[in-house]
């Protein structure tokens, strides 16, 4: 039979923190400390309006209201708390909140409210100012003579997932001044501005293709094909880029290989593996080391190679390397961390537990790197490299086998990685870490195409819908690969503050993971910030990371020649990213090589 659901018309009041994530990359223990005073004040201004908090999760809070009357004064009495308090705050720590209100029907799960109501509140927050209130139609008309503020008509807005256009206004909070109705343009927001490198260069491109049919076919080249090697600049050669002679002067730098499977049922590489990978993200954690991600790592993964060669190809001093057997509920880790600059043992050691100290023995190796390398542990980062994703064995191994499968990267091994995560979160439906990761197979497969559609058994549509809903459900508890999925999700929304906000709080909670940093790289406004992260992505994953990025954001600075040189290098490493082509061809154009242009445009086509 049906579930039956109640329903009902409530006032939603939606609110979050505008430029979180800069804030937590600042100072973490001091945002967490001023959130949580915050939340507290808006608990105690939600009850004193007869309201109730449905929900907090991360930065944002959700509160219901019989009146909108009371919705919209709680919004008012938050906003002008937050004013007092924030000026006694340096400027680059006050914290303002963006508040959405909306009347509209929703569906009431126990404590829980769902529905377009609730939907269309934290899309209209999204529209708001930082420390500023953004109404709906649908709440300005019940309280456009109750209440003595004044209101700025935004127009009609087309808001994600909802059918119809939502009337929106922007609540002044001084003396009553309502624009015409249909005639107040909507405010052109920042986000709108500052598209991303990649949007933009791949605007310019779509010209530039254009115009170079007109280039190739209907007129002769005016001028000598330029050289590539004259264009070369001393000491910035994309193939150097991670040889950086100055990351083993600044930070202890250390690479994580795959540790041994001694165990008698060889089904068990996927522990091992496991292992080693959650050994990877704890240190990645860590903003004092400079770790080698697991890519890069598992490129060893059964290849018998010399420690002091694996070291100098990944351009690291330390390397960590060990082994594990598992019979039954008994685990022995063996491991051993060698400086390879000066062929030495530092320190080799036994860790023996069972199953369910396996987070205990994990967290052991970490401490003994840490102290090993004299590297200082921030509050926070002692904090977070303590917390584990789960408590329970169980869920943990089941999420081990997901992750095994997830790295193959391949159709068939994302069907069975998403089983395997969805019966982690069965058993632990806490588990932010699994939520992430199945969130993360769900975009990838997004982004891989309809192969991996076909083979989850989900159209576009369905799989995007699957990966906003375990985000959300990841988010409860944060993560860096959490906020890395919401970074994208964002960015294909085109609300792109929001984006780089996630994209800089992944990278806040794990500054060593080199797909966060990508992420930040793609998605930053700042092409000369977008380098730095990318390069940093790329001496952090120097066997898998491509240069790409790094030739789009030269490409939008204009520096054309640069552009070159690291699309070249990108496609020598990686010649079957055919989009590439593309932007070789309009960076050989704009240069007025005519016929490197026209050898690019062709394989940009075939």
């Amino acid at each position: 039979m049906a579930h039956s659901y109640k329903r009902k018309l409530t006032a939603i009041l939606s609110a979050d923190v505008a430029g979180y994530c800069r804030l937590m990359g600042q100072d973490e223990a001091q945002t967490v400390q001023i959130l949580t005073a915050y939340r507290a004040i808006i608990a105690e201004l939600v009850q004193q309006h007869r309201g109730r908090v449905v929900d907090s999760p991360g930065d944002n809070i959700l509160a219901e209201f019989v009146s909108v009357v009371d919705a919209v004064q709680c919004a008012v009495a938050i906003q002008n708390e937050f004013k007092v308090r924030n000026a006694e705050l340096a400027e680059d720590r006050r914290m303002e909140f963006r508040i959405g209100v909306n009347l509209g029907d929703v569906i009431e799960e126990g404590d829980r409210i769902y529905g377009d109501g609730v939907n269309i509140a934290a899309r209209l927050e999204a529209l708001a100012d930082p420390g500023g209130i953004c109404i709906s139609k649908t709440a300005f008309d019940h309280i456009e003579t109750k209440l003595p503020f004044g209101y700025e008509f935004l127009g009609e807005q087309t808001v994600k997932n909802i059918a119809r256009p939502v009337g929106a206004y922007k609540l002044l909070m001084q003396t009553r001044v309502t624009g015409e109705k249909g005639k107040t343009k909507p405010k052109r927001r920042a986000a709108d501005r500052n598209k991303g490198i990649t949007a933009g260069a791949l605007a310019v491109i779509l010209i530039i293709i254009g115009g170079l049919i007109w280039i190739f076919y209907f007129r002769q080249p005016e001028i000598e094909p330029a050289s590539v090697e004259k264009m070369a600049q001393p000491g910035i050669e994309p193939a150097s880029i991670d040889k950086m002679a100055d990351r083993l002067a600044t930070k202890p730098s250390i690479a994580v290989l795959p540790f041994k499977n001694l165990s008698d049922d060889e089904k068990q590489e996927y522990f091992s593996d496991g292992m080693t990978d959650d050994i990877i993200t704890d240190l990645s954690k860590i903003s004092g080391l400079m770790v080698i991600s697991s890519n890069s790592a598992f490129t060893y993964k059964g290849k018998e190679i010399k420690i002091q060669a694996i070291a100098k190809e990944l351009g690291v001093q330390y390397i960590l390397e060990g082994s594990i057997r598992r019979a039954g509920n008994e685990v022995r880790i063996n491991a051993q961390l060698i400086d390879a600059v000066s062929d030495r043992h530092v320190w080799a050691d036994r860790f023996d537990g069972k199953n369910e100290n396996i987070f205990d023995l994990q967290d052991s190796i970490t401490k003994k790197i840490v102290s090993a390398l004299s590297v200082k542990l921030s509050d926070i980062e002692q904090i977070v490299i303590a917390e584990a994703g789960t408590d329970d064995f169980f869920a943990y191994d089941e999420y081990l086998k997901g992750m095994n499968h997830m790295r193959k990267f391949t159709p068939e091994g994302y069907v069975i990685a998403i089983d395997h995560f969805k019966k982690a979160v069965e058993i632990d439906r806490n588990y932010s870490q699994a939520y992430a990761n199945l969130a993360f197979t769900y975009m990838s497969a997004l982004e891989g195409g309809k192969q991996f559609w076909d083979e989850i058994g989900k159209d576009f549509q369905t799989a995007r819908l699957l990966a906003r809903h375990f985000v959300e459900l990841a988010m409860k508890k944060p993560t860096s690969r959490g906020y890395q999925v919401l970074a994208r999700m964002e960015l294909y929304k085109r609300n792109f503050d929001r984006a780089i906000d996630c994209a800089l709080h992944a990278v806040a909670i794990a500054p060593n993971d080199a797909d966060a940093l990508e992420t930040l790289g793609l998605i930053t406004d700042n092409p000369t910030e977008a380098i730095k992260y990318y390069k940093r992505s790329i001496m952090l994953d120097p066997l898998h990371k491509s240069t790409a990025g790094i030739g789009r954001a030269y490409f939008a600075m204009g520096d054309y020649e640069q552009a070159v040189k690291y699309i070249e290098k990108a496609l020598k490493d990686y010649p079957e990213t055919f989009a590439l082509y593309g932007n070789l061809a309009a960076a050989y154009a704009l240069l007025g090589n005519d016929i490197k242009a026209k050898e690019a445009f062709k394989d940009f086509f075939t």
